[in-house]
């Protein structure tokens, strides 16, 4: 991926009346990929269509609005589809052979951010080259087509329902929810009004929080980033299972009847522990970030694990370079591409309930072979240019660690992307361990 000044790893993000995200900047950012998406993708039997959809941030209304006066003034017609999971944008450009689709949200971000991220018309993410054109075409002059082939919008009012019944038929026709008392979290989302009826139409009995959104609450204190809320009802409801999804209903945790929460490693073992009693798993895709116990336990079932950087399009470019269905990571992005073309936050919960339900096990017992090491980071200060990589000091300690570790753990150590600091993680199969090395990396003068 080369350098680009607006698109990161997954769209163009930031605080709402910033820099990019305001009605000026997804006015021109409309524009622009309508121009880009009508040279790229030429129709041949109708006009280009483009889908847009948004989570429950107040915010979304004003990008909505824009974005679409810049591609009706680029000549493309605009289909809005208002809150839907971002997986459900991807899913709905792809079926109805739409040209683009637009995904308004921040993921799991507080209200006062938003984004604004593309799925091809296949319904994966836009290609690199595709966005590299879209930023080029944003510093060309805002124009406007003929008045005759200006584009004309028009609002969908059955999509959520369409991915209800989607969702669905991920789940095998043999099974059914029956029985399950779940609790369900959708904080206070995209997922609000699609989520519960999922679980529920498949038979589960469903408690549902996180499920008013009012523009501001999206992902405060619950969700997937804040599963403590499901705990506390979990238990309160005495439920078998509690689902969190974050503010896109992208990426999901889980909680069981005692209160213990699952991470995104967990849940991926469980889902490819499932898909392995019935066909061979070649290989998964995970991160930099990915539990060092995953990957033994996979080595051990004959598995490989590849690791990409971190963040779900890199998992997904080399789940498709490589030719595999599944990986994730930890923080709760799954892929599985047997399923869908994207990261899915309720089909991810639905093909671990699958496992549950036709081995007749609790998540504790299925998941009960796999051992989570210790992870212990420390975030230590970097002065800017530092030139990290080369420095002697922490390259001798970090020889030392990794030969204490042996073959009981590991060293990951990266540069955050946000603010001036170096993340110095250790993971070993003894927390003491791996408190131990971690420290002897941080005690190293960077300076």
């Amino acid at each position: 991926m080369g350098k680009r000044k607006y698109f990161g790893t997954d769209g163009v993000r930031g605080v709402v009346g910033g820099d990019v995200i305001n009605a000026e900047f997804a006015l021109r950012l409309g524009y622009a990929a309508g121009k880009v998406i009508s040279r790229e993708q030429p129709a041949h039997r109708r006009r280009q269509t483009v889908l847009i959809g948004k989570d429950t941030r107040v915010s979304g209304y004003m990008l909505e609005s824009a974005l679409e006066a810049g591609l009706a003034s680029a000549g493309v017609d605009v289909l809005l589809v208002g809150p839907v999971p971002t997986p459900a944008v991807a899913y709905l450009t792809r079926t109805w052979r739409l040209d683009a689709g637009i995904v308004i949200s921040a993921s799991h971000n507080a209200y006062f951010d938003n984004g604004i991220k593309f799925f091809s018309h296949k319904g994966t993410k836009l290609p690199d080259a595709m966005e590299e054109a879209i930023e080029a075409a944003l510093e060309e002059p805002l124009l406007c087509v003929s008045s005759e082939q200006l584009g004309r919008a028009r609002r969908i009012d059955d999509a959520p329902g369409r991915y209800i019944e989607f969702c669905k038929s991920t789940f095998p026709s043999d099974l059914d929810l029956g029985g399950l008392k779940l609790v369900v979290d959708a904080a206070n989302g995209a997922a609000y009004h699609i989520a519960p009826h999922v679980f529920r139409e498949l038979g589960a009995e469903v408690t549902a929080i996180g499920v008013s959104p009012d523009g501001f609450n999206i992902n405060r204190d619950v969700g997937a980033l804040h599963p403590e809320a499901l705990v506390e009802e979990v238990r309160k409801r005495e439920a078998h299972l509690g689902i969190a999804l974050d503010g896109d209903a992208d990426r999901v945790q889980m909680v069981d009847g005692t209160g213990r929460i699952y991470n995104g490693d967990e849940l991926l073992f469980a889902v490819v522990r499932e898909r392995l009693t019935r066909a061979p798993v070649d290989g998964v895709v995970g991160t930099l970030m990915t539990n060092f116990g995953l990957e033994r336990q996979f080595k051990a079932m004959g598995i490989e694990l590849a690791r990409a950087n971190v963040g779900d399009r890199f998992v997904l470019e080399q789940l498709q370079k490589r030719g595999w269905l599944f990986g994730g990571e930890s923080s709760g992005h799954l892929l599985c591409l047997d399923c869908h073309t994207t990261g899915d936050g309720i089909i991810a919960a639905l093909q671990v309930l699958a496992a549950l339900q036709r081995s007749g096990q609790t998540l504790s017992q299925w998941v009960h072979d796999l051992r989570m090491y210790p992870q212990k980071m420390i975030n230590v200060p970097l002065k800017p240019g530092s030139d990290w990589k080369s420095h002697a000091g922490l390259a001798q300690a970090t020889r030392e660690v990794e030969a204490l570790l042996g073959d009981r753990g590991r060293v990951l150590i990266r540069a955050s992307g946000t603010e001036p600091k170096l993340r110095l993680m250790v993971e070993a199969d003894d927390d003491d361990l791996a408190t131990s090395c971690v420290q002897k990396l941080a005690a190293v003068d960077l300076t």
